[in-house]
């Protein structure tokens, strides 16, 4: 599997705060000149790069003479503001020496949500590789909210990876890779070299949280493999510190953990579905709704015992099965009032009980995602 890497066109890099900050201890100037000619050293064997970078607010909080990362939203909103000065300064300047551009890009989980915005950062981002021009993406943290946030820049990385159709996401962090328990506490511990991103016994193997700079921990890189294995990006977790990591990777060494894509990529709008990572709302199915999703089949309002949240019509809603698992996710083609209203009725009841009908079905299975 090794050979996919080596063989990959597209690639999404991205690194960690621990790195880019030296630990904390402010932008880190020979990690970012190294990372530059490493992905400099891609674009010269044909590859097209892109970046994901954190470090804005552990920079900021340097800048800012902030020991530990602050909690209140305003304080991380100033950090980040004061801190992405800095962070794409040195990026501009450290690819410069290489002679290649840089563009800045700052997202959120709304730029990705709305379709249309969805498509036109895809363009963008299109665009720039076109034009031979290095993205450097972040999320903005200047402006985002609990509620439009993408939680840490290993889920943006699997989104930008999704986004653009990526061959693989390369995931720089201070580890050197996932193992089957913390090898810091348990001598038993075993690495992992390569496995399905789809497995889930990973999960449980990632342990907790990340540091006191960074905000993931392996459990997001783990989510974010399975997430990019979506579009059929294949993973690779490595450490940052090794020399010239990415190069060898490319060269098909083993480093790090890799985990592989196996199932078939989704259809590009499925694939913007899956993606939300906000719902408006949910609803809960009976068995015969489950299995008829489950072959392919459309969500009828008959099947639907409880409908939670408050939506309007066209919104992203999750499908539930009696256990509370979500099975799958779609755009409701009834606001949540009415889909109370219908709920557990035949469509030929629809117009009687709204006093129209809009569609037969509740969601359509080509606006709905089987997760």
């Amino acid at each position: 599997m090794r050979q996919q890497i080596k063989n990959s066109r597209r690639l999404v890099i991205k690194v960690g705060s621990a790195l880019v900050t030296d630990n904390g201890a402010g932008l880190s100037e020979q990690f970012i000149t190294n990372l530059a000619a490493q992905m400099a050293a891609l674009r010269e064997q044909g590859k097209e790069v892109l970046l994901v970078t954190s470090g804005a607010i552990a920079a900021g909080m340097q800048r800012l003479g902030w020991a530990t990362r602050p909690s209140a939203m305003h304080e991380l909103q100033a950090a980040a503001a004061v801190g992405q000065m800095g962070l794409a300064t040195a990026y501009e300047g450290a690819f410069a020496k290489h002679g290649i551009n840089t563009a800045q890009i700052l997202l959120t989980h709304e730029d990705l949500a709305d379709r249309t915005r969805y498509l036109n950062a895809r363009s963008t981002l299109q665009g720039l590789l076109e034009f031979k021009v290095v993205p450097v993406i972040n999320e903005n943290d200047t402006v985002v909210t609990d509620e439009i946030k993408f939680g840490d820049n290993d889920t943006l990385g699997a989104l930008v990876a999704n986004l653009i159709e990526a061959d693989a996401l390369i995931i720089l962090t201070d580890q050197q890779g996932l193992y089957s328990a913390d090898p810091r506490s348990n001598s038993d511990a075993v690495f992992i070299h390569e496995g399905k991103a789809e497995d889930r016994q990973y999960e449980a193997m990632a342990g907790g949280a990340g540091t006191g700079i960074s905000k993931g921990g392996m459990i997001t890189k783990i989510k974010a493999a399975q997430r990019a294995a979506r579009s059929g990006t294949h993973t690779v977790i490595a450490s940052g510190r090794e020399a010239d990591v990415l190069p060898r990777l490319i060269q098909g060494e083993q480093l790090g953990t890799l985990l592989y894509a196996t199932s078939s990529p989704l259809a590009a709008r499925k694939q913007w579905l899956a993606d939300h990572l906000q719902l408006a709302g949910s609803v809960t199915l009976d068995s015969g709704a489950v299995s008829a999703l489950q072959s392919g089949k459309s969500l009828l309002p008959v099947g639907v015992k409880q409908v939670s949240g408050d939506f309007e019509r066209g919104a992203a809603i999750a499908c539930r099965d009696s256990n509370g698992r979500e099975i799958a996710r779609g755009l409701a083609n009834y606001s949540s009032s009415e889909a109370r209203r219908i709920a557990g009725h035949a469509s030929t009841e629809i117009e009687s009980l709204l006093g129209y009908v809009d569609e037969e079905v509740l969601i359509h299975r080509d606006n709905l995602v089987l997760l």
